[in-house]
């Protein structure tokens, strides 16, 4: 595993994230957006690691994004 960086939702990606990726983390901020409650999306971070040169995007809420090189694509889970 390889460290990356973090950022704060609503902030841009860090410019080494797979261009898939960033769309993906829009997506993501898109609908976390307008979330109602006591946990403010807009102090969320997210964490970028790297797992055998494959992108990792988690947020602070449990969503994750793993990015497949071989097929740029992305793949979405949420950690409970």
């Amino acid at each position: 595993m390889q460290l990356g960086t973090r950022w704060t939702f609503g902030d841009p990606p860090p410019p080494r994230l797979p261009a898939v990726m960033v769309d993906a983390v829009a997506r993501v901020e898109t609908e976390r957006a307008g979330h109602a409650g006591s946990d403010d999306p807009r102090t969320w971070r997210w964490t970028l690691t790297w797992l055998e040169g494959r992108a990792v995007a988690e947020l602070d809420d449990g969503t994750v994004l793993r990015h497949d090189p071989a097929t740029d694509t992305v793949l979405r889970e949420h950690l409970d």
